[in-house]
């Protein structure tokens, strides 16, 4: 499929990219979407999920994955929502395990490369009467629909029909590397202490398990992943996790129409993260760059839907 490049032009304040990213995470604070039902779920390992439906008596759902440290109410996730429910869509938005304040049962919450989970979700889906479901992914929720509709396309039922991805980390390894560098720190610091206060939580129910001791000096991925994510989830290393859990490696065994928006000016991600080549020899595979919109940005001014919405629903409807 050609690649497109989409003609989107912010603001001019917000052609800063770290500027763009930050705003974006704050512009939209008392965004609300009427109707939600929140649904706790029990996994087939014993663990729990906290859904949230919003549910309209369609027959399409889509399902919404939240970024790294996110969760189902923040602001691009609800941003979608409003859109999609707005459009003739049922929406699903999930939390990772772990993310709605509470700590999960087992050991392990999550990581970038899980994609059980989500599986689990879009079974549930299509059981409750779904007859089209299709999947929508930020950062690296955008990484774990990849993976799952690429590398563990064999889990994957008829009824996912297609899917749409923002400002996807494709290559693990260049963009925790690129967020270790000191422009980056910000956001490292601010990653760090939600972690931290994740591993508190859990460090409750698996003493043994979990020390905290010396975690001030932790300052990368590199370093936290090494110690933490790696060895919770049967990874020999940091390095090795990151490899195993890129999406970008399985790009070329996509078969559900998939679109990826990203901007070519995002702070978190490196040009191994724009796979141009991909795109054009998989016709499944659609890879749409804007000049600017920071990292899960895209901001349109004024109070209606952001220009991420606006492309992937548009995306959505056309390949339901």
């Amino acid at each position: 499929m050609p690649i497109k490049e989409l003609d989107y032009a912010p603001p001019l304040y917000l052609r800063n990219s770290h500027l763009h990213t930050v705003y974006a995470s704050f512009a939209r604070s008392a965004l609300s979407v009427e109707g939600r039902l929140r649904e706790r779920v029990d996994t087939p390992d014993g663990d729990f999920l906290d859904l949230d439906w919003y549910q309209r008596g369609h027959d399409r759902l889509l399902i919404i994955s939240h970024g790294l440290e996110g969760h189902s109410e923040r602001p691009y996730v609800l941003g979608m929502t409003q859109q999609a429910v707005q459009q003739g869509w049922d929406v699903l938005a999930w939390n990772y395990r772990s993310c709605t304040g509470e700590p999960n049962r087992k050991l392990q919450s999550y990581h970038s490369g899980s994609t059980e989970d989500l599986d689990f979700l879009v079974k549930l889906a299509v059981k409750r009467g779904y007859k089209s479901v299709s999947l929508c992914g930020f950062s690296i929720g955008g990484n774990k629909t990849l993976l799952y509709l690429t590398r563990d396309k064999q889990w994957v039922p008829d009824e996912v029909r297609s899917a749409i991805t923002f400002s996807v980390p494709i290559d693990l390894v260049a963009t925790s590397k690129k967020l270790a560098k000191p422009l980056n720190r910000i956001y490292m610091r601010n990653f760090l202490t939600t972690l931290e206060d994740k591993l508190k939580q859990k460090k409750a129910l698996y003493p043994k398990q979990i020390s905290l001791e010396g975690y001030s000096r932790i300052k990368t991925f590199e370093q936290f992943d090494g110690r933490y994510t790696a060895p919770m989830n049967g990874f020999e290393s940091a390095i090795d996790y990151w490899t195993q859990s890129s999406s970008g490696r399985h790009l070329d065994k996509l078969e559900v129409p998939t679109a990826l928006i990203t901007s070519l000016d995002d702070p978190f991600l490196t040009p191994s993260c724009f796979p141009r080549d991909i795109a054009t020899e998989n016709p499944n595979f659609h890879l749409m760059l804007t000049r600017y919109g920071g990292h899960v940005g895209f901001v349109t001014k004024g109070t209606g839907a952001y220009f991420s919405e606006q492309q992937g629903l548009s995306f959505l409807n056309d390949h339901t």
